[in-house]
């Protein structure tokens, strides 16, 4: 099977410990896979990594961010990987093998048969503190509760990081309300469910088990979070 009509979307902030290591494993498993690693201003050797990848995989090409015009977030490294997309359909996930990338033929899959979005769903975390779950469970809940009240768009994981979804269908939402989108948080799927209408989209979801980074740590912080409240008012 091929996978032409396909770009992986690979937002980075200091991975040069993993993104060279999944690069190798998408463009390997996924034949004719495109894959655009955006890169926020990494301190460390990321787009030293991704060069080097991209001369041996002729679909990686490397987009630096660290002047671009929608300014520093993960939202925003998601969006402009999107538009710089060539092809009918693109998935977004993160660089460091939190989201196993054996999940991404399925989403394609699911995505080709007639679906708009198909979304990868969190079915188990592992190895996060009790505090952090305490915290996602309640921002979970106000979310759901925030989509509802307002006829908005639902499925079983509003805040997954890993999806693929329709370019022309992401495009046409993020232009018509792009106000909306909260460019430095990191939740742009909840972004765009948000500005969407009940119904209105055909989607697939696809079970799957969130793993601990495979190198480095976290960015997840303090600001990210006021950035997530601040996307469930805006």
């Amino acid at each position: 099977m091929r996978y032409n009509d396909l770009t992986i979307v690979l937002p980075t902030l200091n991975e040069e410990a993993n993104v060279g290591s999944l690069i190798e494993e998408l463009s390997d498993s996924y034949n004719g896979v495109r894959i655009i690693v955006v890169d926020d201003g990494s301190t460390d050797g990321t787009r030293r990594v991704v060069d080097a990848m991209a001369r041996m995989y002729k679909t990686v090409s490397l987009f630096d961010r660290r002047n671009a015009a929608l300014g520093k977030g993960l939202t925003a490294s998601v969006i402009d990987g999107i538009r710089r997309s060539k092809t009918d359909y693109v998935l977004v996930m993160d660089a460091d093998f939190q989201h196993p990338y054996r999940h991404v033929g399925e989403l394609y899959r699911k995505i080709r048969g007639n679906c708009d979005l198909a979304v990868a769903v969190r079915r188990k975390v592992e190895d996060w503190p009790v505090d952090r779950r305490i915290v996602s469970k309640l921002m979970i809940f106000f979310g759901y509760f925030v989509l509802f009240i307002t006829g908005k768009e639902l499925c079983n994981d509003i805040f997954s990081g890993y999806f693929c979804i329709r370019k022309k269908k992401f495009i046409e939402t993020y232009e018509q309300s792009r106000r909306r989108f909260v460019l430095k948080g990191y939740k742009v799927l909840f972004d765009f469910l948000k500005c969407t209408k009940r119904d209105s989209l055909r989607i697939a979801e696809v079970p799957y088990t969130f793993t601990s980074r495979k190198h480095g740590e976290s960015k997840v912080g303090i600001s990210h979070g006021l950035h997530l409240i601040k996307s469930f008012f805006s």
